[in-house]
């Protein structure tokens, strides 16, 4: 009887868990179409999002390639971006060092 009480316990505790998770309950918002909503709001025409439009400089060759190397396995890494180097201090709530400190990513 008393290896089973934890896992009643439990059980009985978990129970619960559907009436305070937010997306199950009732009278909450539900963000129906919201993100769909919100695109349309950033992009300059919406139509371009049914539709598309072409590029009459490119003959296609480059999207090809790009996707031949997603499907084999062989997608080429991203470009460095120097817009948000993180650096590892060494250890957490010390003081900057003057070396590499505050140089805004840079």
């Amino acid at each position: 009887m008393m290896r089973h009480a934890p896992l009643a316990l439990l059980l009985l505790a978990l129970g619960g868990c559907s009436s305070i998770d937010p997306f199950t309950r009732e009278g909450v918002w539900r963000p129906r179409g919201a993100n769909d909503a919100n695109l349309r709001l950033h992009v300059a025409d919406p139509l371009t999002l049914e539709h598309g439009v072409d590029d009459p400089r490119s003959d296609g060759q480059a999207s090809v390639a790009a996707i031949r190397r997603l499907r084999t396995d062989r997608v080429h890494p991203l470009a460095a971006a120097s817009v948000a180097r993180l650096q590892a201090t060494g250890t957490a709530g010390a003081a900057p060092s003057s070396a590499g400190a505050g140089d805004g990513g840079r």
